[in-house]
């Protein structure tokens, strides 16, 4: 789909943001919940130092948009065991990850993350680099655990294991971040920008879709459609975040604003312009929410589209 070129007034189902977060609410109390008893199970064996950066790399303020969509895809897909929550952590610890790497000085240099210093501020860059490194294998171990109280076998442990540990690697989130380091100061194409931002931000949205819907025993095509919803929803996250980096100050963003224009990044209002860039947004959170048809509950996955385009930081 080309954005550029398509009408986009707004996607079906839009409502108003507190009632979008009401909406939530449920899902994300039960993952909360999830995650503080995952971290005292799993961080109370190691290091004090090297727990204390992983509590505070992890328990940031931050959305949770990727665990959120695990659980309403599992949901969507006729899923009905509240372990789902304890998968979702995986999605959510990979994410933690990548914030952590990529505000290090050698990376995006940012100082500030979540209203909060960022973890190479707070504990050094060494550690930092040790803290993001060791989320990942914590991520794998969120869905061993998982699995079981899912009542998932061993086949479809390993389909989850491999559908993040490909949206995270060197076709993913990895080399997304190695495209969009080396679009800084240049300029880029339509197809470029959307190679960058699918990679860095699209894949991991569309893994945590389609994991959603593998635990939930959903049929191929229903994955398939998880996946589109995903990637489409990543590129309409990108696209808002690229206008907030422009609009927002640090207080509202919760990190520094501006950055993207002082690195030189590629971005949606880069290429082109602020007003271009939101009815983009809305055209690819459009094309998201056409994806759901197949889906008998599609409407938490509705919901957090919507949010997506709505939010204001």
């Amino acid at each position: 789909m080309d954005p550029s070129s398509t009408d986009a007034a707004g996607p079906d189902g839009t409502v108003q943001a507190d009632r979008l977060i009401v909406a939530m609410n449920g899902m994300r109390s039960a993952f909360d919940h999830a995650l503080d008893s995952f971290l005292a199970e799993e961080l109370d064996r190691l290091d004090s130092t090297v727990a204390d950066a992983l509590r505070y790399a992890v328990q940031s303020p931050g959305k949770r948009i990727r665990p959120l969509l695990l659980m309403a895809a599992y949901r969507a897909a006729g899923g009905e065991n509240r372990a789902v929550a304890d998968l979702a952590l995986s999605v959510e610890l990979v994410h933690a990850y990548s914030l952590v790497h990529d505000d290090l000085p050698c990376m995006d240099d940012d100082v500030l993350r979540r209203g909060r210093p960022t973890v190479h501020v707070k504990f050094g860059v060494p550690l930092a680099v040790l803290a993001g490194a060791a989320l990942m294998p914590l991520a794998v171990r969120a869905i061993l655990r998982a699995g079981p109280r899912l009542g998932l076998g061993p086949a479809t442990v390993d389909r989850l294991v491999a559908v993040l540990a490909a949206a995270s690697g060197a076709v993913g989130m990895v080399g997304g971040q190695l495209l969009d380091l080396r679009a800084e100061g240049c300029g880029v194409t339509r197809e470029e920008l959307e190679r960058i931002h699918s990679g860095k931000t699209g894949r991991l949205i569309a893994a945590s879709t389609v994991m959603g819907g593998i635990a939930a025993g959903a049929p191929k095509e229903e994955i398939e459609a998880l996946r589109r919803f995903g990637l489409d929803l990543g590129l309409a996250f990108q696209a808002v975040d690229d206008i907030l980096d422009l609009r927002g100050t640090a207080g509202e963003i919760g990190k520094e604003s501006g950055r993207d224009r002082a690195l030189g990044k590629a971005t949606y209002p880069a290429l082109y312009g602020v007003e271009e860039t939101e009815r983009i947004s809305r055209a690819f959170a459009e094309a998201a929410i056409g994806e759901l048809e197949l889906l008998a509950r599609p409407e938490d996955l509705r919901a957090i589209a919507s949010y997506v385009i709505e939010r204001t930081h």
